[in-house]
């Protein structure tokens, strides 16, 4: 029997690499778009394309028919003028997503949550799934918003749905369009734009095992359990001079106080858009840069078998995306 999957935010980084995924190891996929997404990752795909939206009233009569949702899409701002709308669809969108799947008599939901959901551990310590941050000490808007997004996934699971929750990483590699904060970082190294670097670090992965993460949860995934998808923990300082050795051009040799960009993104946020100027450095971004945020994926090598493969790897398929895509001039 070929298996049906239901995929939100396939038009986006992880999304479009999950889809693909699905599309080798021989799935039939619809994903749920939005009237006006960008749909160029899906481009010639073999996918059936449904329009709505994750807070539709009538979601389960477009999941009808699949065995397997995959609830990726959310949203993604920094920006404190878009918190209505990072909670409104991160929130109330996973909520009615989960109410559609369990009309529509899904067997499987895999929820895309994020480390973001978990928190970070006291001064830069690697952390697992049994880490939780008091939601007020997670920073901003989008963490907190992915916090309970988590919670409404737990309510689903005690009514007797079986939901898998997945928690990427910073995930690197192709098709990242928009681009992520991650692959903003390797952009703006190609275009020459980071003269300085901040004393920080992630944990980073390969996009492609993200997507191998999400099938492998469905698999052997524990109904109501989480699992980091990540890999390797890095400084920031690490990850460009990786990409130093990949490209030749010189990674930036010296750091900045945290209180130079922390400055200039309240300027900038706070200040200058009262003036109607388009702020261009997120406040809470900067904020989440005040120490690493470093994570132990552990339990997903060893109870999923998530694939490790070298971050060197992935930031060549980032880096070669981005040129022959017309990202770098």
């Amino acid at each position: 029997m070929t298996m049906r999957a239901f995929v939100t935010g396939g038009t986006g980084f992880v999304g479009a690499n999950l889809v693909r995924l699905l599309l080798q190891e021989g799935w039939n996929v619809r994903t749920l778009v939005r009237p006006q997404s960008n749909l160029a990752n899906l481009s010639q795909l073999d996918v059936e394309l449904v329009k709505g939206d994750l807070t539709d009233p009538n979601l389960a009569s477009q999941i009808e028919g699949c065995q397997v949702l995959f609830h990726v899409a959310a949203h993604y701002s920094l920006w404190q003028a878009d918190r209505a709308n990072v909670y409104r669809d991160n929130v109330l969108g996973t909520r009615n997503v989960l109410a559609a799947a369990r009309q529509a008599g899904i067997d499987r939901t895999i929820y895309t949550s994020s480390v973001a959901a978990i928190g970070t551990g006291k001064n830069g310590a690697s952390v697992d799934e049994s880490h939780q941050s008091p939601v007020e000490k997670l920073v901003g808007h989008y963490k907190q918003s992915k916090f309970w997004a988590e919670q409404e996934a737990h309510h689903a699971v005690k009514l007797g749905q079986d939901i898998v929750i997945v928690n990427p990483t910073a995930p690197i590699g192709a098709w990242d369009r928009k681009p992520t904060a991650t692959g903003d970082i390797t952009l703006r190294f190609l275009r020459r734009q980071m003269p300085f670097y901040v004393d920080t670090g992630l944990n980073f992965i390969d996009v492609r095992d993200v997507a191998r993460g999400h099938l492998l949860a469905v698999e052997k995934g524990k109904t109501g359990d989480r699992y980091i998808l990540g890999n390797q923990n890095l400084s920031l300082k690490q990850i460009l001079d990786l990409l130093a050795s990949l490209t030749g051009i010189s990674a930036p040799d010296r750091s900045i106080p945290l209180w130079v960009p922390l400055s200039a993104a309240w300027i900038d946020e706070i200040v200058l858009t009262k003036f109607g100027k388009t702020p261009s450095i997120p406040l809470d971004g900067v904020r989440m840069s005040k120490q690493p945020m470093y994570y132990n994926p552990a339990k997903a090598v060893r109870d999923l078998g998530l694939p490790q493969t070298a971050i060197a790897e992935a930031l060549q398929n980032a880096v070669d995306w981005f040129i022959n895509n017309g990202y770098v001039e």
